[in-house]
């Protein structure tokens, strides 16, 4: 595990497999709270047990230390070109011509954004926000499922649960009418897989969830 910058500038972590060529490299875009211990966790953990290489890319650069409050205030001036940006470089730097994506809550809505370009084969997105919240629209914000249409979405992959304030099953199953690979876990709550210190976390299905995600993207 190494903290890097990358080209745009974005701080990142990065992990390779401890031996061999990885399989593909995995871009990990960490909820709103950035990286932190639980994120570098799941890039060791998912470059040893998928063996890939995991480059992780800050959501908040130069914002690490600000709390909630102060990052779901800036979540408005964000700019989609910038986090996908930041995205696509992360995906250079794994070294691989074959890069998947993961997300998770708001880095699952920029996963998604991002899986509309090319670079990436497929994207699995846990409970990131198919269409942009309402506090957090601007004009520099387009919602994921606009960016993705019929071709983008198809490689696409939506972890959700029924409970979820912020993904909606019908913005869920918009996303199944243009292609996209739809799992959804009854009574799960934002957030049940990444984190096991959320009340909302839900062992079980996120061990199935987790294994769902592997087989999808080929590992």
């Amino acid at each position: 595990m190494a903290k890097i910058e990358l080209s745009t500038g974005t701080p990142a972590e990065i992990v390779h497999p401890q031996t061999g060529r990885p399989k593909a490299g995995i871009v990990l875009v960490p909820d709103i709270m950035g990286l932190r211990p639980l994120f570098e966790e799941h890039c060791a953990r998912i470059s040893k047990e998928w063996k890939v290489s995991v480059c992780a890319p800050e959501l908040f650069p130069g914002g690490e230390k600000w709390n909630l409050d102060q990052r779901m205030k800036k979540a408005k001036t964000l700019k989609d070109e910038d986090k996908v940006g930041d995205i696509l470089a992360a995906a250079q730097r794994t070294g691989c011509d074959t890069v998947h994506v993961i997300g998770f809550c708001m880095g699952g809505m920029y996963a998604l954004k991002s899986a509309a370009d090319e670079r990436f084969t497929r994207c699995v997105s846990f409970y990131g926000m198919i269409r942009v919240p309402k506090q957090w629209k601007s004009k520099t914000q387009a919602d994921p499922i606009d960016l993705l249409g019929e071709g983008g979405a198809s490689q696409c992959m939506e972890i959700m649960g029924t409970e979820d304030p912020y993904v909606s099953v019908q913005d869920g199953k918009d996303l199944e009418a243009l292609g996209a690979t739809l799992v959804v876990y009854k009574g799960a709550e934002h957030g049940f897989v990444h984190d096991p210190d959320r009340p909302a976390h839900r062992p079980k299905d996120a061990k199935d969830a987790w294994a769902r995600a592997k087989k999808f993207l080929g590992l």
